[in-house]
């Protein structure tokens, strides 16, 4: 008996440790996300977003992403992606966008796409929505809020923003990470130019160095044949006497 009420306690012990287990290790919620999640102020770059159907019946038939205001792009494209149209909305830009060298007025303002026939994201599917997007802004986030339709009129708002130290929201906004670009190589110009003289001064005391050198083999030489000179002497005046 008191074997059997051990066994019970310890099934009883494992299952609970498994519990707990399974629960620390459960996956948290897929939700829209922008690819690659870190870029450099002032370039260009192909973003995705990739957009998970999270509901087990419906399938998602349209998507919206909403461009930040206070980081306006310049130059915004879209690539065709079979069975879904795009429409591109604009609004004017005060102060002005440089591109290339050029003041540019309007930028894109909000991004939609529309699935057409079978071509909604189905349960247990992404898709990704790819755009080209630059100069980026020199700011250190942009956050895309994003709007996913399903077939059912569920409409899923992606639209809250993280804060710094606090835990992920529920329903979190696509967030692009931006990074100040490298100096540029002209910045290094005199630092390479005083290397070079360096590299100059090197040379003249290695000319220097080398100077000297072939002089004293020189000097050794001659010492070595006035030597050999002395010694050929020294034996030829003894055979001479006798």
């Amino acid at each position: 008996m008191l074997r059997h009420r051990r066994s019970a306690t310890a099934a009883v012990l494992a299952l609970g440790v498994a519990a707990v287990v399974l629960g620390v290790a459960a996956p948290a919620s897929a939700h829209v996300s922008v690819n690659p999640k870190e870029a450099t102020q002032g370039g260009y770059g192909r973003f995705a977003f990739r957009v998970p159907n999270e509901s087990d019946e419906a399938s998602t038939t349209k998507v919206e992403v909403v461009l930040p205001e206070n980081a306006p792009v310049g130059s915004v494209s879209t690539m065709p992606l079979p069975g879904w149209t795009v429409a591109v909305e604009k609004r004017k830009v005060d102060p002005p966008v440089q591109v290339h060298g050029s003041e540019v007025t309007e930028a894109v303002s909000k991004i939609t796409w529309t699935a057409a026939g079978d071509a909604a994201v189905k349960p247990g599917q992404f898709q990704e929505f790819p755009v080209s997007m630059g100069p980026l802004p020199e700011v250190d986030t942009m956050v895309f809020k994003a709007l996913q339709t399903y077939s059912d009129g569920n409409v899923v708002r992606w639209i809250e923003e993280p804060a710094a130290g606090a835990e992920e929201p529920e329903k979190p906004a696509p967030v692009l990470t931006l990074t100040a670009a490298a100096p540029s190589a002209g910045a290094s110009a005199p630092a390479v130019a005083a290397a070079g003289a360096d590299d100059d001064d090197d040379d003249s005391e290695g000319g220097a160095g080398t100077a000297f050198g072939v002089a004293g083999l020189v000097a050794g030489l001659a010492g070595l044949a006035l030597g050999g000179l002395a010694f050929a002497r020294t034996r030829r005046e003894p055979a001479a006497r006798s």
